[in-house]
């Protein structure tokens, strides 16, 4: 006896599992400028792939912190490849010279990607801890309380540490009960903890392949910052960014942010 066809799901269309209309109408340029829709969308879709980006590192923090190491990595490896695609889409912006861009930049405003709620969620959960971005997202209470929680919990980093810890590396103490809500500042301590992994990797096997692992994301996200800066200068020199910020000065400083310094540093000491 076969069982009854599920007609709610076969009802179900592509167009409206993507729920495609509500998708394709959230384009709004403000001008008759043609490039400012090429604007919107490489933006808009940029946001997409940080919601991705948050669901993922969600995930590993989840499995990190319960000391499932292994499984975590596929999370923190689609991460690595999801900003390697927003890298990439720079390129596609920069298809926009000078002239295009000035054609409708007066219409933004004060607005700016570095307003992006999201973004400063990742840079948080990854352990870049900023208070001072709240304050952008006054107006929208859900994405201030998401940024908010983001930088009072432990970041992926504080997580890895407390693994470092668990498994019987000497992580100082300081470090483990700090004040997660601020900015990590490196430790010596720490560095020598990692260190002992990188010096015995077949002992430390799991340990130095998460260590890995986020050392990828700070790699592409060091990335992506460079090649924004290169982009911006390319089609605004430098002039200040519509946010009020020094623009590609200001960009240029994010380039010495490191998420996981230690992981840096001890590179030297091998």
């Amino acid at each position: 006896m076969t069982a009854p066809a599920d007609t709610s799901r076969a009802d179900i269309t592509y167009a409206g599992y993507l729920s495609l209309d509500d998708l394709l109408a959230a384009q709004h340029p403000l001008s008759d400028e043609h490039d400012e829709m090429l604007f919107v969308v490489i933006h808009q879709t940029k946001e997409l792939w940080l919601k991705q980006i948050l669901h993922e590192v969600a995930q590993a923090q989840a499995l990190v912190r319960a000391g499932d190491l292994v499984p975590a990595y596929k999370s923190l490896a689609r991460v690595s490849r999801i900003q390697a695609v927003m890298t990439m889409s720079w390129d596609i912006l920069a298809t926009m010279t000078p002239a295009d861009y000035l054609r409708f930049r007066g219409v933004l405003g004060s607005s700016s990607g570095f307003q992006s709620d999201q973004f400063r969620r990742f840079e948080a959960m990854l352990g870049l801890k900023d208070a001072r971005f709240l304050k952008f997202h006054t107006e929208r209470p859900a994405a201030l309380a998401a940024l908010q929680a983001a930088i009072d919990a432990p970041s992926l980093y504080d997580d890895a540490l407390a693994q470092l810890a668990a498994a019987g590396l000497p992580v100082p103490s300081e470090v483990l009960n700090r004040d997660v809500s601020q900015p990590y500042e490196p430790s010596q301590g720490v560095e020598d903890a990692w260190l002992e992994v990188y010096r015995d990797t077949t002992r430390w096997w799991p340990l130095y392949q998460l260590a890995e692992k986020l050392v990828d994301l700070d790699d592409a996200l060091l990335t992506w910052r460079h090649k924004h800066v290169v982009t911006v200068e390319r089609i605004i020199g430098r002039r200040r960014g519509t946010g009020g910020t020094e623009g590609v000065a200001y960009l240029t400083e994010t380039l010495q942010r490191r998420c996981f310094p230690e992981l840096w540093s001890l590179r030297t000491k091998l």
